[in-house]
This record gives C-alpha cells, structure tokens and sequence, in this order.
C-alpha cells in the first residue's frame, strides 16, 4: 500500500470517527437545546401570565355550577362558593346542597341504588379534580416539559395566537393542547386528551377562558367526558367577588 492511499484511509477513519462523535452529540443532547427562542419566549410568557392570574385570583370568591349528566341525561345540579386556600389548591363550599333522595324499593335495591351513584360521584369528582389540574397551568410542569423536549408550537391558529402541543405533562401519554392569546397575553383555551388510572379510562377536557374588567384570567367553564363510564361533568363559573 502507497503513502498516498495510507493517507486517505487515515483521513477517512477521522472523518468517521468525526461523524460518529457528531451524531452521538446530537442524539444524546438535552432536548431544550433543540428548542426554537420563539417557543422559549412564548413558555415564559405562559408561564408568568398563570403565576401571575393564580395569585390574583387567590384574593377572589365565585360561584360554579356544576352540571352532571350520564349518557346524556342531567343527574345532578350544583352550586359552590370557590375559593382558594393557603395550600393554593381551590376550596369548594355548598351553596344549594340538597339531601339525596331516597331510592323506592326494598333494602337490597335501595343498597343498590346507593352504591351506584356513590361510584358514580367518586368518579365524577376523580375527573373533575383532574380536569383542575390541567386548566390551571403549573410553571414547573411546563418547564419540566419543556425542558424533555415535550413541547411544540402548532402552526397556524390566526396572527394573534399560539398554539403550544404538549405531551406527557401530567401523566404519561397525556396530551395538552393550549391557545395562548398573544395580544391579550392570556391562554384562551386548553383541551386535554388524558386519563385517570388506565390509558382505557380516558377523559377528554375542554375548558375557555375570559378576562375580568381588571385583566385576571380565569376559566369560565369546563366540559370533562369520562369514556368508561360515559359520565359528562360542565362547569360555569361566575360571580368574581374580591375578598
């Protein structure tokens, strides 16, 4: 073998070993780095506004109604005085509680009948306690998010909105989609692909925002859909009060 082909083989083993490092560089980098400065600059926009609006709003009561139907059919109607606690988490208090009425029928039906909608209030509040978590963004969550490479814009959605996909930001397999509203500078819709213990309990949500006369952002309703169960919780809220 000449000193001319020696040479090549040489440079052509570097060249391979500098690709191979490259590709290795690139496939075990953090994700955050692949991160467009857009979509860094509209997460930090996000993620103040929700501080922002959670702190706020820790200074207000309301009144949401909930609506509870099962396979179509409304079962129940409620209303709660809102507020949120020290812990940060929203506290809910009665304002038309009403005792249950008493099911017809010999004691074995009566059991019955009570352990069915005791599982069936279980449920509903299992999904309506996750659908609080998701319509209440959390800043960690986003930037944990964010910074797994969980988060991508969504083109399009019109010249004053973004439009962020976010994937495994509760539980695993979960997907979020949030319209940030960008002249506003408040999220204006979230809808939700999740579920509740098992990938086959899924529960959809979609919730909608508006601002107050003094600019907080709050959720002005709800609609949750538990699929197992094909039970349907929406909620309205109104009727801020500073306190």
């Amino acid at each position: 073998m000449n000193r001319q082909l020696v040479q090549r083989t040489n440079d052509l083993s570097i060249a391979l070993s500098l690709t191979t490092t490259f590709a290795a560089l690139v496939l075990f980098a953090s994700p955050a780095l692949a991160q467009s400065p857009e979509l860094q600059a509209k997460l930090a926009q996000i993620k103040l506004a929700s501080a922002a609006n959670k702190q706020a709003l820790s200074h207000y009561n309301w009144q949401e109604s909930v609506t509870t139907s099962i396979k179509g059919e409304v079962k129940k109607q409620q209303l709660f005085l809102v507020s949120v606690g020290p812990d940060g988490q929203q506290q809910k208090i009665p304002i038309n509680a009403q005792p249950a009425a008493q099911a017809s029928g010999g004691p074995l039906k009566r059991h019955i009948v009570a352990k069915k909608t005791a599982e069936f209030k279980d449920y509903g509040e299992q999904i309506a306690d996750l659908a609080r978590q998701y319509t209440q963004p959390d800043p960690d969550r986003l930037q944990q998010a964010y910074a797994q490479g969980n988060i991508s814009m969504q083109l399009g959605g019109g010249e004053n909105s973004t439009t962020l996909i976010i994937k495994n930001y509760i539980k695993p397999g979960d997907s979020v989609t949030l319209v940030f509203n960008k002249q506003n500078k408040a999220i204006e819709r979230v809808r939700v692909a999740s579920y509740l213990d098992d990938p086959k309990d899924a529960v959809t949500i979609a919730a909608q925002f508006a601002k107050l006369p003094n600019g907080i952002n709050h959720v002005t309703g709800t609609q949750i859909n538990g699929a197992s169960k094909q039970l349907t919780v929406v909620t309205q809220n109104s009727n801020y009060q500073p306190i």
